[in-house]
């Protein structure tokens, strides 16, 4: 990426200084030639092109300037230096402009300049005046459209405002050597007519860019792109501006508030990515709002509330009575803090479902111990193990819904015995069901064996 930006950087450089040179050589060879034939339209013309030297210069500078990385003084870098170069350009333009046709119309309304007399040099000077104008536009400004660059914009204009005035004063001069003596004038008048026009044009994009107006229809274009990344639910706001060939701002989205954080991020990974490959020189911060979605169900917008509290619920039960929510869950805290904190932060999340869902529900909350942090622990012995997996499979014969228990793991630690183990069950019967049996399974093994504290099962689908 630096390598292709130090790229740009000199290939516009190299054009600004070729542009230095042919404006001198142009100046030179117009201004000779004017005061050689008397013509105010071609010394209109060795003026407008001293000015274009003092452009070229500034241009180039502007260009050396712009190319400079982000500090702490520029954090979006540097790249508005050519626009306010592509200004000052601008109204170099306009104050010739308005030279030359008060001069012009000074020489039509009676006021006698000297003898114009157009010889073949002057002819000669003027063809080729065009000639280098017509290959420095066109050379600047394919540089300036493919880098982005206001200021070699600016000195593409200027050329071909240079490569139409000589047109002009060619004609006028044509006209002059065939009698008509007010040839020169006239065609002095469109010169200034065509720089203002030319300035006008360049002034207004020159102000847009440094008052940070988006080109025209590019925030339509980011707006569709990010609209249809999987995963963004509104784009709320497109907000960009150019400074120099990049265009950079913001977009903000709005993203289902249930989804989780991990997913969140690569959301925005696509999203940069996508406006990227419609804009290769965007940069776009990315901000992502949660929100509530319409087909959010109510079980969703529970455990949200408390997922936002970073607090563990369980066994979430909703139902609707003669009208009314009542909603009941398991809240798991440290089972070592004081129960008036423990009813304090029970409270508050009830008041925070409250608020969200409405205040006339009923919520009621069951305060369970959470396990404080990691036990040590040892295997409890071959013995220990064989005797609580045969009392498992006995209770499972006797419930008919779970067979093959396997993989039985018994640990001891200072709270007593962990039992962890797998077993199967047909696939088509419901969660509710299998929860069930387990459960059923869990409560006889501990009855059996008073020592285990924690007993977890899981139910497999039967193998084909």
């Amino acid at each position: 990426m630096a390598d292709a930006q130090k790229s740009t950087a000199d290939r516009k450089e190299r054009a600004a200084l070729l542009s230095i040179f042919a404006s001198i050589a142009l100046t030179i060879g117009k201004l000779l030639a004017g005061i050689f034939s008397g013509s105010l339209a071609l010394m209109s013309e060795a003026g407008h092109s001293l000015l274009d030297v003092g452009a070229t210069v500034l241009t180039y500078y502007a260009i050396k300037l712009s190319g400079r990385p982000a500090d702490d003084e520029h954090h979006y870098g540097h790249g508005k230096v050519e626009a306010v170069a592509a200004l000052c350009e601008t109204g170099l333009l306009l104050a010739l402009a308005a030279g030359v046709l008060i001069e012009a119309v000074r020489r039509i309304g009676g006021h006698e300049g000297p003898p114009i007399e157009a010889t073949w040099p002057v002819f000669a000077v003027l063809v080729v005046a065009i000639a280098i104008d017509f290959t420095r536009y066109r050379s600047l400004n394919k540089i300036a459209k493919e880098t982005g660059s206001d200021a070699l914009a600016a000195d593409a204009l200027h050329f071909s405002s240079d490569m139409i005035g000589s047109i002009l004063v060619l004609l006028g001069l044509i006209a002059t050597r065939f009698g008509f003596q007010q040839g020169d004038a006239v065609a002095a008048i469109g010169v200034a007519l065509f720089i203002s026009i030319a300035g006008y044009r360049l002034g207004r994009q020159t102000i847009d860019t440094l008052v940070d107006a988006a080109p025209k229809g590019l925030a339509d274009r980011v707006r569709s792109v990010v609209a249809s990344v999987p995963g963004v639910v509104t784009v709320d706001s497109v907000r960009l501006r150019p400074v120099g060939p990049h265009v950079i701002g913001e977009v903000a989205v709005s993203v289902p508030r249930t989804m989780p954080l991990e997913k969140v991020v690569p959301i925005k990974q696509a999203i940069s990515a996508a406006i990227s490959a419609e804009i290769p020189d965007a940069s776009v911060t990315i901000t992502a709002n949660p929100r509530a979605l319409d087909d959010e169900s109510m079980i969703e917008r529970v455990l949200l509330i408390a997922a936002r509290r970073r607090l563990p619920v369980h066994h979430l039960t909703i139902q609707e009575i003669d009208g009314v929510k009542c909603i009941s869950l398991d809240l798991e805290l440290d089972g070592r803090l004081a129960h008036g904190e423990a009813h304090k932060a029970a409270s508050d999340l009830e008041a925070a479902i409250r608020q969200e869902i409405g205040e006339d529900i009923e919520v009621d909350t069951h305060i369970e111990p959470l396990e404080p942090g990691e036990l040590s622990g040892a295997d409890a012995g071959d013995e220990k193990t064989r005797a609580i997996a045969r009392s498992l499979e006995k209770h499972a014969d006797a419930g008919a819904i779970l067979s093959e228990v396997h993989d039985v793991r018994v640990r001891s630690n200072a709270n007593g015995l962990v039992v962890n183990y797998h077993c199967r069950v047909e696939p088509s019967l419901t969660v509710e069901q299998v929860h069930s049996a387990v459960d059923d399974l869990d409560r006889n093994t501990r009855l059996d064996f008073p020592a285990i504290t924690r007993i977890v099962g899981h139910a497999e689908p039967n193998r084909a």
